[in-house]
Order: structure tokens, then sequence, then C-alpha cells
């Protein structure tokens, strides 16, 4: 008896000492202060509803999130649960790095509360749910009231004419530019806007799987944005902005317009008084339409976790109603359940621009080729190289436009021939 006690006491301890070695990591790849720390409380809930379970957070800095992860994958380095932007989806996915989702989600009782974006995106590879979206960005114009004042300009430019006039009319006071451009690092979402609205179209391929990139509409688009930087309508020095330094660029002052999802209102609206800006949809082009990026990101489990069971309560903490709208209402994207539209929170004039788009017939949600496994490097790292040597003048837009057509092309037939 005696034995049967100690073993069992034994066994007890293994296991409590087993469970309090347990450590998951957790990387996040489009990360700010505010951020981070909305994602610790959340984690923080976690861990207190696990005794014995600690999670590290390891944040990479977005502008250098692609090639730092990928070298922690080389290097082994796989954590539990990572940040998944919409743009690694395929790659990740394909290579088999990833753990599907889907017998989680038959047994979740959330589930049946997500939107069916969440669930349609969340499975766009495969059809399978190699990732959870947490929220949605959704891109409108902010702009300073201020600074359109002080330039004569009575409204928000409708169309990209009115942009054009306006960012003139700003860029004529001292030290102020129109746009804050986004020359370095994500920049890619406002020269396919752009480009797409000049076009009048957001088709990217043809059947048999060339680009349209550098179609004579497209050429017209990529051509507007470098003329933009070019002609002065935007700091000299935005030819390297990322994210932190286009939001710090208009609430500072120095430009008037930006366009960006609903996280750069955490920033904003901390430093801006709420009657000193607006947001609006994003101006038409020729067409009488405007083509919105619309992109998503969101929770997916590493499939070298030897955490599964864990890693989706993690997840589950995290997308669940209560830690989903907490991090959604920190982070700026759009939520992914459908209770969500009853918070007072998302019926604030803040949001009445991104709302308005959605409810616009004449702005076409435009969804880029994430499906493509070479898209990530394609936006990280090619599309950055090439329009930052284009705002400077080392090619033609031209040149840039069949650099990305070339490229594309190879990547959409080599992913339609796997197809068939």
């Amino acid at each position: 008896m005696r034995k049967l006690i100690t073993a069992t006491l034994l066994a007890t301890l293994m296991a409590g000492s087993a469970l309090a070695d347990t450590k998951l990591k957790l990387v996040e790849v489009i990360t700010s202060p505010e951020r981070t720390e909305t994602l610790k409380s959340i984690v923080a809930k976690f861990e207190a509803a696990n005794p014995g379970t600690t999670v590290e957070i390891i944040s990479l800095p977005w502008g250098e999130a692609f090639q730092k992860f990928a070298t922690m994958v080389s290097a082994g380095e796989v954590p539990d649960v990572m940040e998944m932007p919409d743009t690694w989806l395929s790659l990740y996915a394909n290579n088999g790095m990833l753990e599907s989702l889907e017998p989680y989600l038959e047994k979740w009782e959330h589930t049946g509360g997500l939107t069916e974006r969440a669930l349609e995106l969340g499975r766009d590879v495969n059809d399978t749910a190699y990732m959870l979206p947490y929220g949605f960005y959704l891109r409108a114009m902010f702009y300073n009231k201020k600074l359109l004042s002080e330039a004569g300009v009575a409204e928000p430019p409708k169309t990209m004419d009115d942009f054009v006039k306006a960012s003139e009319a700003v860029s004529k006071l001292p030290g102020k530019s129109g746009y804050c451009l986004r020359g370095g690092p994500g920049g890619l979402n406002g020269w396919v806007m752009f480009g797409a609205t000049m076009a009048g179209d957001n088709k990217f391929f043809n059947e048999d799987g060339t680009s349209t990139m550098n179609s004579e509409g497209w050429v017209k688009g990529l051509t507007w944005v470098i003329d933009l930087y070019k002609n002065g309508l935007a700091p000299k020095d935005s030819v390297n902005w990322g994210f932190n330094e286009i939001v710090a660029g208009f609430y500072s002052g120095t430009c008037a317009f930006l366009d960006q999802d609903p996280d750069a209102l955490i920033a904003i609206a901390q430093r801006m008084k709420p009657d000193d800006f607006g947001v609006t949809t994003m101006p038409k082009g020729p067409s009488g339409k405007a083509f919105t990026t619309i992109g998503f990101a969101g929770w997916s489990m590493l499939s070298a976790s030897q955490n599964k069971d864990l890693s989706w309560k993690l997840i589950e903490t995290l997308e669940g109603p209560e830690g989903n709208i907490e991090w959604n209402k920190r982070t700026g994207a759009l939520p992914v359940h459908k209770s969500a539209e009853k918070d007072p929170f998302y019926a604030s004039a803040q949001f009445k621009g991104w709302f308005d788009e959605l409810a616009d017939k004449d702005v076409v949600l435009t969804v880029m080729p994430t499906y493509l496994e070479e898209f990530a490097f394609f936006k990280d790292s090619l599309a950055i190289k090439t329009t930052q040597e284009a705002l400077l003048g080392d090619i033609t837009p031209e040149e840039l436009a069949n650099q990305w057509a070339d490229y594309l092309t190879k990547a959409q037939q080599k992913y339609l021939a796997n197809k068939k």
C-alpha cells in the first residue's frame, strides 16, 4: 500500500513538474508597443486559466519580420503559434508547416459566430483553415482638416484629380506635403490601389496566367504614384517610410493625407483631437470606381508544435469574442465575430469612413493574389526594391511594371500548372 501511495505521489509530482515546464512560443510580426501590450494582457488570461503553462512572446519588427522569421525557421526555432499575415499564408501552408485548424473549429463553440468572410479567407489555401483570421484591414483615406482649411481646400477629395489638386495646394504651405507616401516596407497596397483605380480594373492576370501589371492601364497608375513623389507632393524622405513613419507624418501635420487601415487610429486618436481629422472613402478614378485593398491577418498553429492542444487553447483565448474584440479595439482591425457589429465602439464616427466604403457600390474591394507561394517575397522584398528605384528615377515606370509582370507571370503559371 505504501509503495502504491509513493508511486502515485511521485507520478503526481512528475506530472506537476511537466506541467510547470510547459512553455509555448508565440511570434507576433505586425508589431507596435500598443499591440504587444494588448497581446500580453490577453495571453496573461490564458496563463491564468492554464496554471503551469507560460507563453514566451517573440516580437519581430514588421519591416524585418519576413526575413527574421525565415531565419528562425531555417535555424529550427519554430514557435507553437504565430501571427500570420495573409501574404505569408500560402508560403507556409503549402510547405507543410501549418497545422489544419479544421478539427478544432468543428468542436469550437464560437465557430458559428464567425463571419462568413473570416472562414472563407482562413481557408484560402486548399480550402483548409491553416489560419483563423482575427480581423480585416481595409484601406480608407485619413485627412487633416486643419491643413486642408489652411490650403483653401473646402472638402476631402472625391476623385483622383481632386486628390492631386488638394495635395498641390497643401504642398505650397511651408514644410507641408499632400500625401504620406509609404515608400518602404508594406507600401505595396498603395501602389496596387492607386494603380488599379487609374487603370479602372483590379484584374491581376489573364486566363493564360500572364500578368496584367505591365498593361497600359496599370503603367498609367504606377506612373501616377511616381509623379506624386517626383512633383514634390510627398515628403522627400518618404521613399523610405514604413507604417510608423507615415502615421507619424500624418499626426504631426507633415502631410494632409494618409491611406491606412483602422489600426492607424490607435496612434492618431491619441495625438489628434477628433475634430482635427476625418476618414473618408478612397478617391475614385476615371472609371468612377475606387479599388480599395482589403487584407487580413490571424493566428496559425505550427505543425511542429509539441503542444497542439494547448496551442489551440491559446488561439481560442485570442480568437474568442472577448479576446478578439479586445484585440481589435486596440489594434484597429475590423473583428471577425458577428456579435462585434453590436458593440458601440464600432458605431463611433471614427469608423464611418470604412463602413461607408463597405456600403459604396463604386468601391471595389481588392484582394491581392496572396494564394501564390511567391507573393510574400514579392510584397516584402521585390516590390520595395523596385518601387524605390522607380521613385528615385533609377528605373522607368515601364521597367517597374515589366519586372512585376515577369515575376508574377511565372508565379501564376506555376500555380495554374500545379492545379491541373
